[in-house]
């Protein structure tokens, strides 16, 4: 991930995590976010069933802010952002997820809050998963 030209953070192996904050999200959304993304079992064990972790697999965690996920698009042909958080509290849950994920001894970079962020990816499988603490796990 690049900020200004700049490497911002960097992984090999494991997960791109977009982490959008929402207005009624607080620190048990953070702290359940964490929990649940270090606990995934989505790499293939030798039997090719996804039954590995990232603790299992040596792999790492690029963390990246991303309130866009929250736009809203029902009505019209441009986004509402209202359900996302605002500055300070995206921020801090933003940040807590990160140091949550650094809390289970895994290794985890961050972007810059708030930056216009170039994020490249190569995703191999694909596996992508979308997880809302605010539906039931």
């Amino acid at each position: 991930m690049h900020v200004l030209d700049e490497v911002a953070g960097a992984i090999e192996r494991g997960f791109l995590v977009l982490v959008g904050v929402g207005v009624d999200d607080d620190e048990s959304d953070a702290d359940a976010l964490a929990s649940k993304i270090a606990g995934l079992r989505v790499f293939d064990d030798a039997n090719g069933a996804m039954n590995l972790a990232l603790a299992d697999v040596g792999g790492a965690v690029l963390v990246v802010s991303q309130f866009t996920l929250l736009g809203d698009v029902r009505k019209g042909r441009r986004p509402s952002f209202i359900a996302a958080a605002r500055g300070e509290q995206a921020r801090r849950l933003y940040e807590r997820v990160a140091a949550k994920l650094r809390e289970s001894a895994l290794h985890a970079e961050t972007g810059v809050f708030g930056a216009d962020m170039a994020v490249e990816l190569v995703n191999d499988g694909p596996v992508t998963i979308l997880i809302d603490t605010k539906r039931a796990f």
